[in-house]
């Protein structure tokens, strides 16, 4: 064994407060992301079917039980009837057909806190049982606090359509969503070092420059998912239902009608469908751009073929989002859309880790 060899096992083993990786923490965390994947992709379809605002009790904990009589859910449909979704847009609904858009706000709820549970209970074993290092703990802990504040952060929102409107708020429900896609990529950059801490060396140093520039591409891959609760909050994705032109303009007429300008960001129909279309456009460019780059480097095969699903994955994300549109956002379609993103976001993630050792280390002398 060479002395270089043996100064990385000692530095590994000080990274890790004297344990090597874990593949069973890897595990863990990985179904852990899976759950936030799968919440995300059930928030959609609560979204999509505007099952948001028909709970509207926060208890943390009594309220993992659903209605267990007919006047319990008579008291919730009551407290329904009172706020603006209902008065404006669903006046008439019968009791049955609350029940239908109730439970789809329960199961994302109660989804929710079972992440919280299959998170905890196993930290807690780890921990007790020594298998966590050092330097990991901060991590865990750091991701159940996240975890906590996504609960307050998901209520918070939902809040905001009780009175004045008819819907939560686009700004909050954007928050919203960039906590999860936060979550999620920590989830996966953590559990990534755990099952794959050595991914392999490249025997090309340029490697770390295409590692360097998927990190703007995962920053513009988020910027796109957050770019997409605003197209949700404002039900722009039911308007200008062409692609590529919107009603036949470029740039649709009215981009930037309201003042102040930067309002239109936020706020405006077009200018917010506009500019999620031109980000998806850019974001599978650049995948297509790193793609083309990293065929010219000597990566290893796990480097490469991460690189190619990355370009793939975009293609099909791009895709999903044009017959969503065409289509006027059926609710299927709209939760492939939700769940393809995260998809392209852990891959790009694994392109990167695939890369964590663009650089091979120095030669040492025996």
């Amino acid at each position: 064994m060479t002395a270089s060899t043996d100064r990385t096992d000692v530095a590994q083993s000080t990274a890790t407060g004297g344990r090597g990786p874990d593949r069973a923490v890897g595990l863990w965390l990985i179904a852990c992301a899976a759950m936030v994947f799968a919440m995300a992709v059930i928030g959609a379809i609560t979204r999509l079917t505007e099952s948001g605002l028909s709970i509207m009790e926060w208890a943390p904990v009594t309220g993992a039980l659903p209605p267990l009589s007919e006047a319990e859910w008579q008291r919730l449909f009551e407290l329904y009837r009172q706020i603006p979704e209902y008065l404006e847009e669903n006046a008439g609904m019968s009791l049955a057909e609350f029940k239908t858009i109730f439970w789809w706000e329960y199961i994302h709820r109660l989804w929710g806190r079972l992440i919280g549970v299959v998170f905890a209970l196993p930290f807690l074993w780890f921990l007790l049982r020594g298998r966590l290092g050092r330097p990991l703990v901060p991590h865990l802990v750091a991701l159940f606090a996240l975890g906590g504040l996504q609960g307050l952060m998901g209520w918070y929102m939902v809040a905001s359509g009780f009175a004045g409107r008819t819907d939560v708020s686009q700004y909050r429900l954007a928050a919203h969503l960039a906590l999860a896609v936060l979550i999620y990529g920590y989830l996966l950059k953590v559990a990534f070092a755990q099952l794959c801490p050595e991914p392999g060396t490249s025997a090309d140093p340029r490697a770390g420059a295409l590692r360097r520039a998927l990190d703007g591409f995962l920053a513009l891959t988020a910027l796109t998912i957050v770019s997409g609760a605003f197209v949700a909050g404002l039900n722009a994705g039911f308007t200008y239902n062409t692609f590529p032109l919107m009603d036949g303009d470029l740039v649709p007429a009215g981009y930037g009608d309201l003042r102040p300008w930067a309002l239109n960001l936020f706020e405006n129909v077009a200018a917010v469908q506009f500019n999620h279309r031109l980000l998806a456009m850019v974001t599978l460019a650049v995948a297509a751009g790193l793609w083309h780059w990293s065929r010219r480097l000597a990566l290893t095969p796990g480097a490469a073929g991460a690189m190619v699903l990355l370009l793939a994955m975009a293609l099909l994300q791009l895709a999903l989002g044009i017959s969503a549109l065409l289509l006027a956002v059926p609710v299927w379609l709209g939760a492939l859309h939700q769940g393809g993103a995260l998809l392209l976001l852990g891959l790009g993630l694994w392109a990167r880790h695939q890369l964590c050792r663009a650089f091979p280390p120095p030669a040492q002398g025996l």
